[in-house]
């Protein structure tokens, strides 16, 4: 049986279910789950990631941080750590960047936090010889100062939707309709986490929230605040949710959330005001359009650095990676950066506060 099925079996028989449960389902199931049975990542893949695009993206990131553990004195060991990595790309891309920095790969730990067995063999062959340690969690990461990147990683978390009424809130949910799988309302009741956004929705308003996406950053911001280090999330979204976002992908073309679940890729954009506010102790600075960070940390005299060595087809892909990266149409303002530190020390390079 297809995850379609088992998922319009279990709601005949307990009844519908949240967003959350069915993105959860639909990714992680441990057998027919999107990221636990394929590997979906590039151009044979569902989606391709700016790291993926180009080299330029992770060298940027990998000196942002390089800079930030310098800044903070070079603390040795630190933990170096990647929430759900792909296939290694970025990481790679760091470490090449961060070899110029000296005592940086000496002192670093490098860490994945990958649950999936298909993407950790990846993940093995693209950073072949690093020493690379993979925990399922964040809670496992051991204990040091912390160094992390987290790209495209907090969008593919489970969320709940609540459709504001007269009344009060109802909680989207999924159930059947002539035996397909169909979005619908629960009862209205009072949702006292949403207190605050009376003042800024209507009737009719859909907001997301995101439990697991708190908890992780909030274990992050814990880790900086009293240990050191740095973290720079990067992902689509905005300050604030509002409005339905739940979208699927394959074949690097949208499609029906509902129609294939476990065969198409499950996103959300990114609330970064919930995020921010979650990491605290830790100082968050300002949330940055990607194209402007990474414009700060010289993208374009890079970009030009490396077009000198290409012609012909190789230099088109080249110049149109750097637009896809940092033009405000493309990626350059969906995509942000947040990035959290230390209240005492400054923000990575590329961000303000």
């Amino acid at each position: 049986m297809s995850l379609r099925d088992d998922l319009i079996a279990r709601i005949r028989a307990e009844g519908p279910i949240t967003v959350a449960a069915f993105m959860e389902e639909a990714l992680l199931h441990p057998t027919k789950g999107y990221y636990t049975s394929r590997s979906p990542l590039g151009r044979k893949g569902d989606f391709v990631t700016a790291p993926e695009i180009s080299q330029m993206f992770g060298e940027l990131v990998g000196l942002s941080l390089a800079q930030s553990w310098l800044d903070q004195g070079a603390p040795s060991p630190f933990n170096l750590v990647e929430l759900g990595p792909g296939r290694g790309t970025l990481m790679a891309d760091v470490l090449r960047a961060a070899h110029t920095v000296p005592g940086f790969h000496a002192a670093a730990r490098i860490i994945l936090v990958e649950a999936s067995p298909l993407l950790q063999s990846e993940q093995a062959k693209t950073l072949a010889g690093h020493e690379v340690t993979w925990v399922d969690s964040v809670h496992k990461i051991p204990n040091g100062p912390l160094w992390l990147v987290a790209n495209e990683f907090f969008d593919a978390l489970p969320v709940r939707q609540f459709q504001r009424d007269s009344t009060g809130w109802r909680e989207r949910c999924i159930g059947l309709a002539e035996n397909a799988l169909a979005f619908g309302l629960g009862p209205a009741a009072p949702q006292t986490h949403l207190a605050h956004r009376l003042d800024d929705t209507k009737t009719g308003d859909i907001v997301e929230t995101c439990a697991p996406a708190c908890q992780i950053v909030g274990t992050i911001g814990q880790r900086i605040a009293s240990q050191g280090g740095a973290a720079l999330i990067i992902d689509y979204g905005d300050w604030r949710s509002l409005g339905d976002t739940l979208q699927a992908l394959a074949n690097h073309a949208s499609t029906d959330p509902l129609e294939r679940p476990g065969e198409a890729d499950l996103t959300v954009h990114v609330d970064f005001e919930t995020l921010a506010q979650s990491a605290a102790p830790a100082a968050y600075a300002r949330v940055t359009p990607q194209g402007v960070f990474l414009e700060r940390l010289g993208i374009t005299p890079r970009a030009q650095q490396l077009a000198q060595k290409l012609d012909g087809h190789a230099l088109e892909t080249h110049v149109a990676a750097h637009r896809r990266l940092t033009h405000p149409k493309e990626m350059g303002n969906l995509f942000k950066v947040l990035g959290l530190f230390p209240a005492a020390s400054a923000p990575p390079p590329g961000l303000t506060k």
